[in-house]
């Protein structure tokens, strides 16, 4: 009796695991660091007195921990360095100098997300540039908006939210009368001032969607979609903070400033912020339904009838 022979098919063995070029990637961080300290030391100001900015804080430190995330897709890609991330770290160089000769803050602080962008492209091309590319976008948020964008914008926001807060108080039955951003009400005078234009809010729930996003949801156009309801969301929920402070201060002038107005915004955005994730359950609760509603389709072989 014969047995045949046994053949042995060869196991594939991993190659060893792509290290990350940390000295380079150190060396980088601390030349970027030291040249552009003014610039950074003059965001982390603006963050700390800026109250639109306060969300800054949070942006380096977020965009971080997801490209910390991500670093086992960069070890799984080949680190090819690009030498055209030079040119693009050039680009930045000149740019955070003319911008500063200029006394463009905006271009200035552009500068950094610039040179950020072309030191992962020089270290490892497209690949790493793909991978990254989501909280590199992020840090966007840590610059403020240049100022002619943000007057007009603040301007639109405060008369949007007159008009909505002047509609919410007439429906629950207050009179008011709106003369530009005043609400003449009974017992006072409210100033829909630039502070209360709810831009603040815009900004950090805008950031936030993005954050809750990328971690809650996989699907890209669910993602565009969240972060596209943070706006209507934002200026909703500052219309409803203006006519709150309306309502209060029929009740007691006090409650319509200081601490009691502070901590109202404070209140209104987890509502906004709820709203937010609200959406988010409706989008999938929608989902679901219409992929069990969806007709199957009939499989290759046929469906057989029981005898």
């Amino acid at each position: 009796m014969s047995t045949s022979p046994v053949i042995e098919t060869p196991q594939a063995t991993a190659g060893p695991p792509v290290r990350l070029p940390w000295w380079q990637i150190g060396w980088f961080t601390a030349l970027l660091v030291v040249c552009y300290a003014p610039i950074l030391r003059e965001l982390v100001h603006v963050w700390a007195t800026n109250d639109d900015m306060g969300h800054g804080f949070f942006v380096l430190p977020v965009a971080a921990f997801i490209a910390w995330r991500r670093r086992n897709l960069l070890t799984a890609e080949p680190a090819r360095s690009n030498p055209w991330g030079l040119a693009i770290l050039a680009w930045g160089c000149l740019q955070a100098i003319a911008a500063t000769l200029a006394a463009e803050l905006y271009t200035q602080r552009l500068a950094v997300v610039i040179t950020l962008t072309g030191m992962v492209f020089y270290l490892g091309g497209r690949a790493w540039l793909r991978i990254l590319r989501f909280p590199l976008f992020l840090l966007l948020f840590m610059i403020p908006i240049p100022q002619i964008i943000y007057s007009q914008l603040t301007f639109r926001l405060q008369e949007t939210a007159t008009i909505l807060a002047e509609m919410i108080l007439n429906v629950i039955g207050i009179p008011v009368l709106r003369s530009g951003n005043l609400l003449e009400l009974p017992s006072q005078t409210l100033n829909v001032a630039e502070a209360c234009s709810g831009i603040r809010s815009m900004l950090a729930l805008a950031f936030l969607a993005l954050v809750y996003a990328y971690f809650r949801e996989d699907r890209r156009w669910v993602r565009g979609l969240l972060f596209l309801c943070s706006v209507p969301i934002a200026i909703g929920a500052n219309a409803i903070r203006v006519a709150v402070t309306g309502v209060l201060s029929q009740m007691n002038n006090e409650w319509a400033t200081g601490v009691y107005h502070e901590a109202e915004g404070y209140v209104v955005f987890a509502i906004a912020l709820a709203a937010l994730i609200g959406v988010h359950a409706f989008v999938k609760l929608v989902s679901k339904t219409a992929a069990r509603t969806e007709p199957r389709a009939p499989s290759a072989d046929g469906d057989k009838e029981e005898e």
